[in-house]
């Protein structure tokens, strides 16, 4: 069963997507390849009966397979059934109705999986999701080389590859720093889910704007400062097309909690 709710839709959020993966070995940088990965970004809520299974499928979709970058994103309008959501955020929640308005949807729902900005599903419908990642990685054929390299004092230098970008100069091509966790246990006292233990992976914690990709070759130093601030095991740099709401160009992944920097 879905959980939906209908509520307008909110302004024009500035978002970001991914689109290339590879974990940073010890003192390499995170080279670009050609082989561009599926990003998938679960909407769910610790609040949500429904939830528990999406939660499943991404954790074991991102152990499988290194060609997907794995989000998870959790809203805050189940909070009001009795458990607030510990990584539930309001500029999350605007982030899926922002999808919604350009997905063409009249109402949103958990859980929600939005595929490389293109395409959503159900977030627990493991079948259809790999059918749907199948179309995906078959309408791309590279995707924008996109490098983290070790900066100065702790922090990384991201490099972004020249190219043509999509659409016209009314939009832009948004660049976002995304810090997430590898995974959280929670034991849900109350709300639809009360007694049960929820495991959450790829929580995502903070989306950052840090730049705009206009075609040219775009060099960015971020600070250990800044790549820490909020927290985190994993970084990714990401570029998504038509003010951060269209189809996602390219990004790339590193784990911090490994040490690497």
């Amino acid at each position: 069963m879905l959980h939906r709710i209908r509520v307008p839709v909110l302004g024009t959020l500035v978002v970001a997507g991914l689109a290339i993966f590879m974990t940073l070995a010890p003192g390499l940088s995170a080279k670009a390849d050609t082989d561009t990965p599926v990003v998938l970004e679960l909407f769910t809520s610790q609040g949500c009966s429904s939830c528990p299974e999406a939660d499943r499928v991404l954790a074991d979709i991102a152990a499988m397979r290194e060609d997907i970058v794995a989000l998870s994103l959790h809203v805050n309008y189940w909070d009001y059934m009795g458990w607030e959501d510990r990584f539930a955020t309001a500029e999350i929640t605007r982030r899926q109705h922002q999808y919604n308005d350009t997905l063409g949807l009249t109402y949103v729902y958990t859980p929600q999986l939005v595929i490389n900005g293109r395409r959503h599903v159900v977030g627990s419908g493991r079948e259809e999701i790999m059918a749907l990642i199948a179309d995906a990685k078959a309408e791309i054929e590279a995707g924008l080389p996109i490098d983290i390299a070790p900066g100065t004092e702790g922090g990384v230098h991201v490099s972004i590859g020249s190219g043509t970008p999509p659409g016209n100069d009314d939009t832009d091509n948004v660049v976002w720093m995304v810090s997430y966790d590898r995974e959280h246990s929670t034991q849900v006292t109350a709300g639809e889910n009360a007694g049960n233990e929820m495991v959450n992976h790829r929580v995502v914690r903070s989306f950052r704007q840090i730049a705009v990709w206009r075609g040219e070759q775009l060099e960015i130093p971020i600070s250990a400062a800044a790549l820490r601030a909020d927290g985190g095991d994993g970084c990714a740099i990401l570029v998504q097309a038509d003010n951060g709401i269209g189809p996602i160009l390219g990004a790339r992944q590193i784990w911090l909690d490994q040490g690497l920097f």
